[in-house]
């Protein structure tokens, strides 16, 4: 076994084998001394997800047959009945530098064409005391665990990304072995009761600094929000990621695009927020399905699209829009029902069509399946101030803002923190929040129309004016029940103040 090119050879010959039952073995064999358990299997194989024995027990099978075992005769792995396996063969270790198993070739092709994939490195420890590796591997192993929820990303497993931490590699030498476009790194320093955790997104062909981290608090406090500090890693990489992806692939000739290049370049216009770049990217999208008609993500990138022309008003036909968004959503859940960003697909068209109650458990699904996924928490924020409930809307808001600072709908966050906040009658907040919504990027009409009925509702006649002359330059056929086609709010109160406050501004 090569466990650095992850190759497996019998009597010289290659033996092609899953990168799961790889690991099995290579957890098998570096433990031949002792019985390995099912649960260190499972850690190690399906990074500590709970599977059925019937899934383990196929892996030992396909182990077994690879080095030409079997379960009767057993004289090479060997079940230890109630406790695990153990490999029981006679086993010579070769502790040779990476660098000798480095072919001077390209680096290999990606599993799947076109899906960006990164590798999770283990963090480096820094510390003169004590030995805090678990500390660190649980942080880059949650990242990882994470990073796999995201299904438009190929992340390489602990299994393989591990084996770096005795075998200090160049990032040119992480993209040779593992076939990876991206390379998180970083470091954990224990200083005392002081910790600090650095981490670091490199573009692995260029060895370009990508985005980088870095969180320093108490060594306790380090151990109690590890999950926070997790959550704001993975946010933090996936947007730059996406950003990145768009941008490599945006100057590519048109006829040499694939399934996934089409998904990746309608996002950087998904999110203009226009709709020139919204008719592109339906386009683009519609490309990606004729490649692939079982692209789950390709549908809800549609669905999002169709969503914006019926909730900006991009065009005539609202209700078509409405019905396309909800019948790409629907159409992605069935191909794929735990995709994150496919659940909030399936709330968002709900709520589009006004069934508010219904869209929330979308959102909170959402959440589950994506703890960092900001528009889960933005969309739960939202639902509620259009139902009348805004007590945590504002943490809602917040939470995504914190989530995800530089998101593309940054504009949306602060906008529903400020209904919130106009809501529960905090107006000087409420303004606060409004007037950064509508002056942040992508931010259309709709927004300045909620800063301009916030400023009036506030007392601030002279700042409401400002955005109604922003909203008559943006959208010159503005009406009052553009709006509340948009936001149909559920409390007559609430409309008719929103109403009246319009209407003091001029619309109609």
């Amino acid at each position: 076994m090569d466990t650095d090119q992850l190759e497996l050879r019998r009597a010289g010959e290659l033996v092609q084998v899953e990168p799961q039952v790889f690991s099995l073995l290579e957890l098998l064999v570096a433990n031949a001394e002792r019985v390995v358990s099912k649960d260190e299997i499972n850690e190690r194989v399906w990074g500590g997800r709970v599977v059925s024995e019937a899934a383990v027990n196929s892996r030992i099978r396909s182990a077994r047959l690879a080095i030409g075992d079997d379960g009767k005769r057993q004289h090479l792995i060997k079940t230890i009945r109630d406790r695990g396996f153990r490999f029981i063969g006679p086993v010579q270790s070769n502790q040779a530098s990476l660098s000798q198993f480095l072919a001077p070739v390209s680096a290999p092709a990606a599993v799947e064409s076109d899906r960006p994939s990164i590798a999770v490195l283990p963090l480096e420890i820094l510390a003169l005391e004590a030995n805090y590796e678990a500390l660190a591997d649980a942080i880059a192993h949650e990242v990882i665990a994470d990073l796999s929820r995201l299904r438009w990303l190929r992340v390489i497993s602990r299994a393989s990304s591990f084996r770096f931490r005795n075998n200090p590699a160049s990032l040119g030498e992480v993209r040779q072995i593992l076939g990876v476009d991206y390379v998180l790194s970083g470091s954990l320093a224990i200083f005392g009761d002081k910790a600090r955790v650095t981490t670091e997104l490199a573009d692995a062909a260029s060895e370009a600094l990508l985005w980088a981290d870095n969180i320093e608090c108490s060594l306790q406090e380090l151990i109690e929000l590890r999950l926070h500090l997790t959550t704001r890693i993975v946010s933090g990489i996936e947007l730059r990621i996406q950003s990145e992806q768009a941008q490599r692939l945006d100057d590519l000739p048109t006829e040499n695009l694939s399934a996934w290049t089409c998904y990746f370049r309608a996002l950087r216009h998904l999110y203009r927020f226009n709709a020139h770049d919204t008719d592109v990217a339906i386009h683009l999208l519609r490309n990606a399905l004729a490649l692939d008609d079982n692209f789950a993500l390709a549908h809800s990138g549609l669905s999002f699209a169709h969503f914006q022309n019926a909730f900006v008003g991009y065009t005539k036909d609202i209700e078509r829009q409405r019905e396309l968004a909800s019948q790409h959503a629907d159409t992605a859940m069935q191909i794929d029902a735990l995709d994150p960003v496919i659940n909030l697909s399936v709330g968002r068209a709900k709520m589009l069509s006004g069934d508010w109650e219904e869209a929330m458990p979308w959102f909170e699904r959402c959440a589950t399946l994506s703890p960092n996924n900001a528009q889960a928490y933005y969309h739960q924020g939202l639902a509620k101030v259009i139902s009348g409930d805004p007590e945590g809307v504002q943490s809602l808001a917040s939470q995504a803002l914190s989530l995800s600072p530089i998101d593309p709908l940054q504009y949306a966050f602060l906008a529903s923190g400020s209904l919130g906040l106009l809501q529960c009658e905090q107006y000087d907040q409420a303004r606060e929040w409004a007037d950064k919504a509508a002056v942040a990027p992508g931010a259309h009409h709709l927004i300045a129309a909620i800063a301009a009925i916030v400023n009036e509702l506030a007392g601030d006649r002279q700042q409401a004016q400002r955005w109604a002359q922003v909203i008559n330059r943006r959208a010159p056929d503005f009406r009052i029940e553009h709006f509340f086609r948009a936001l149909p709010f559920r409390q007559n109160v609430t409309n008719k103040a929103y109403t009246h406050a319009l209407t003091r501004l001029g619309f109609h």
